[in-house]
Formats: structure tokens, sequence, C-alpha cells
């Protein structure tokens, strides 16, 4: 911290100064043009309460929109991590039919709106699947159930997990796309002689991926994997549009109910900073060790 300090020299000073000027000013001019009312105070209940009547802590609105947030994301970067390994490696497919199916899936989700691929997941994929396997009665029976709390450990509130399954398919299915590539473009940075002294010692395809060409790519794609991770983190928030309760979800909830606009929203800015910010340098200390 102290070496930090040291290389930050007078022009570095200058430059913050003067943001924290620009801030202070835009701040003033909101105060006065906007005539809002802060309610700072009231914004901590709204992340966890104290109950009288059962004398204990809670997660209200915000905080449990933040925990939901993150199982969905650590569910659906397993999922896009799988689904993305074979849509790289089918790009990269000697096989034409192969590679054709896996580019269109690719190209088709990276060009068109993400808002319009999580209506189409929802509706064509996501509540069909869902209605097929009756998962919603066998969730409210999970949550009658005895071991309920086993469940909601993992999954939260179990009459809501058709929800968190929808968001999950819908989130890593979209993700997976850019996976793919991602995937694809590490596997095709690996020389061309690795592949060839592969074939030349009589290894099969299957073998010549598995012992040769995977753990090099995937050592080589960790960081883009990583951002797009984080990346992952950031569009969980386009799933609140289907009703799925996360983060930005329960926010828009608060807001409906109390009025708290510039309160509620920046502190969910703040959380969705923390959680991304956080795991950038988790990501960044990772790789260099």
């Amino acid at each position: 911290m102290l070496s930090l300090f040291k290389r930050i020299t007078w022009a570095d000073w200058l430059i913050l100064a003067v943001l924290a000027g620009a801030v202070a000013y835009v701040g003033l001019r909101l105060e006065g043009t906007l005539n809002y009312t802060w309610r700072w105070e009231l914004i901590p209940d709204y992340v966890i309460r104290y109950r009288e009547d059962r004398q204990e802590w809670f997660a209200n609105l915000l905080l449990q929109g933040l925990i939901a947030t993150i199982r969905i994301c650590i569910y659906a970067s397993i999922l896009a991590a799988f689904f993305g390994i074979i849509l790289g490696v089918a790009r990269c497919a000697e096989n034409l039919t192969v590679r054709l199916l896996a580019r269109t899936y690719l190209e088709v989700l990276r060009n068109i709106p993400p808002v319009v691929i999580i209506f189409i997941f929802f509706f064509f994929l996501s509540q069909q699947l869902i209605d097929a396997l009756n998962m919603n009665a066998w969730a409210r029976e999970i949550a009658r159930g005895d071991n309920a709390g086993v469940w909601e450990f993992f999954f939260g509130d179990m009459r809501r997990f058709p929800s968190l399954v929808s968001g999950v398919l819908v989130l890593g299915l979209f993700q997976a796309a850019f996976v793919g590539e991602i995937v694809r473009a590490g596997i095709q940075s690996i020389p061309k002689g690795q592949f060839e002294a592969a074939r030349a010692i009589g290894m099969s395809r299957f073998q010549e991926m598995r012992y040769i060409v995977m753990p090099q790519a995937l050592r080589k794609v960790v960081p883009p994997m990583a951002n797009q991770f984080i990346s992952l983190i950031k569009d969980s928030s386009i799933i609140s549009l289907i009703s799925v309760q996360e983060l930005t979800y329960k926010t828009v909830e608060l807001v409906a109910s109390t009025r708290l606009i510039f309160e509620a929203w920046l502190t969910t800015a703040a959380f969705y900073f923390i959680l991304c910010f956080g795991l950038s340098l988790l990501f960044r200390r990772l790789e260099r060790e």
C-alpha cells in the first residue's frame, strides 16, 4: 500500500481532485434539480432485518436477491462451461455437419439481442421443460417435506425452484455461445505440429483432443473464461424480465413498494460492483500464481 502511494505523482492527485470536484458538482446539481429526499437510513433494513417475534436476523429483499444471483450465476457458469466446451470442440471437428451445427448456434446467439434470446429460450425451452417434468408440483412437495432445509441451502426457496431452473438454463445456454468461441480460439492456438505429432504416433482424434490439445487449450483460455464469468454476473440482470427473482427483480419490487429509487438502485449497483470487482481481483491473483 505504501509503495502504491509513493508511485502517485502530483498529476495523479490533480486528476483525482478534478474528478472528486466533478462528482460533487453533479451531486449538488441533482440535489437542487430533483428535489429528492434521500432516505438512506431505510436501506439497511431491506438488506438484513431483525425479527422481534422470532428473535433472529433474516435476509430481506436485497440480500435475498443477491444470494439468488450468486446461486444462479454459479450453476449457469457450470452449464455454460460444459456446453461451451462441447461447442468449442464441435467448431473444430473434422465432420462438416457438426461444425456447421455448432457455428449456426454460435452465430445466431451472438447476433441476436440478448433480451430476444432470453424470451425465446424461456418460452420455447425452459418453460416447456418445466411443464414436461411437472417441476412445479415436485418442488412444492419438497418444500413441504422434512429435508427442505438441505434443498433450500443449495437452491433457495423450493417453491421458486422452477424460476431458478429457468434462469440457469436461459443464462447458461446464452453464455455457452461465447464460451464456445473462447474454447475454439484456444484449440486453434495450438501449433499444428502437435496435431501432426499426435497422429504420427497413432493417436485417435479423441485421444489427440483429450491428452494433447485440450490440456493446453484450457490453460490458455482461463483468463478470457474468467472475464466471461464476470460478464455472466452482469448479464444475469436480464433474466429479471422473465420474473426470475434475482437482485435486479428484487430491486424493482423494493422501488415499487417504497419509492426509494436512487437509494435502492445505487445499493444494487454497489452489490454488483463488489461482486464483479472482487472476482476480478481473485482471477487476477490466480493468473499470476
